[in-house]
């Protein structure tokens, strides 16, 4: 294995994209073994029924956990935008209405910071404005962990919320708005992909002070890279010369490592202009944008977009927002940004 050599963590870099794909495969292969074994008992378990050496109650009970298991597979599955598999930034402001609003704002707070604590994630909060009375004006968490922006970009929106003000002096039904942004959590394993055959090299005499290697040796070295962007296909040269050393083979490795620093910079450019597209559709926050209500009298949390509810207010609350997520990626996944 590749993980094994001697000199496998002197690019750490390199070695950490090495072990993601390891740790991917892992994933999967683990998984379909787990299925696998699910399935193999179920079919065993529809034999012992006709000799009564299992009930109805545990056949359903193995089939409804074999299906949870595939279906969570295949949500994971729909997860293959490159960004998807990064942690996320989520930010949280209130709408107009003061402290109803700012107490929604930190309601929503608590709700994914809980969601975040079920499956595993580490959050940090980098910026909390606190509200006039009570609540929270704006929230900025940094999520980590796998595919945290791929599950959290659902959220992306307006979440408005009806309830009886505990802040109204009349006890009438308020209508609160607060904004949900997510983004990508940038890292730095990005792999950078260099296409060989694009490679051209020439050699030359450094330039300089004198001395006989320099005018009589090829050291220097003139790499051309013919680039074409993945995302809009605009084709351009790269042209790099490294002097740095008198010999050439180094000169050939620096100028590879100058390569793949300019392109990844182009990688990262890309990632912050889908950065800064998904901040520009920021939706108004006022009545008819919103994604979600959740309506605490009549016990119900609605997605506006996929048509799915619950009547279980409590566990939204609480962090238990799986469902909703669900259903946008079945829906909307070969879209979701």
């Amino acid at each position: 294995m590749r993980t094994h050599v001697p000199d496998f963590w002197n690019d750490q870099k390199a070695a950490e994209v090495q072990l993601r794909k390891v740790k991917e495969l892992h994933f999967w292969i683990d998984n379909y073994d787990e299925v696998r074994k699910m399935v193999e008992e179920l079919a065993l378990a529809f034999d012992f029924i006709k000799e009564d050496l299992v009930t109805e109650e545990e056949i359903d009970e193995l089939y409804a956990r074999t299906v949870g298991k595939i279906e969570q597979l295949e949500l994971r599955n729909m997860l293959r935008l490159e960004e998807d598999k990064l942690g996320a930034v989520l930010r949280i402001n209130s709408g107009a209405g003061g402290t109803e609003s700012q107490d929604w704002a930190q309601m929503l707070m608590r709700m994914y910071l809980r969601y975040c604590e079920r499956h595993g994630y580490k959050t940090t909060i980098s910026q909390l404005l606190e509200g006039d009375d009570a609540g929270i004006k704006s929230v900025t968490i940094k999520i980590e962990g796998d595919f945290v922006y791929g599950y959290l970009k659902s959220e992306n929106g307006v979440h408005r919320l009806v309830r009886v003000s505990p802040y109204n002096a009349q006890g009438k039904r308020m209508t609160s708005f607060a904004s949900v942004f997510v983004t990508p959590l940038v890292d730095d394993t990005i792999e950078v992909n260099i296409e060989q055959a694009r490679i051209s090299w020439d050699t030359f005499r450094s330039g300089g002070a004198g001395g006989q290697n320099v005018n009589k040796v090829e050291s220097g070295v003139r790499l051309r890279y013919q680039f074409k962007d993945p995302y809009t296909g605009e084709e351009e040269e790269i042209l790099i010369e490294n002097t740095e050393t008198r010999d050439q083979p180094k000169n050939r490795e620096n100028a590879m490592r100058h390569l793949r620093s300019i392109l990844y910079e182009k990688e990262m450019q890309h990632r912050r202009a889908e950065q800064r597209k998904v901040e520009d559709s920021k939706m108004k926050i006022e009545w008819g944008s919103q994604i979600r209500s959740y309506v605490f009298d009549d016990r119900r949390v609605k997605d506006h977009r996929t048509n799915y509810q619950t009547s279980d207010v409590n566990g939204v609350m609480d962090g238990e927002i799986d469902d909703f997520i669900k259903a946008y990626l079945m829906e909307f996944a070969g879209s979701a940004n």
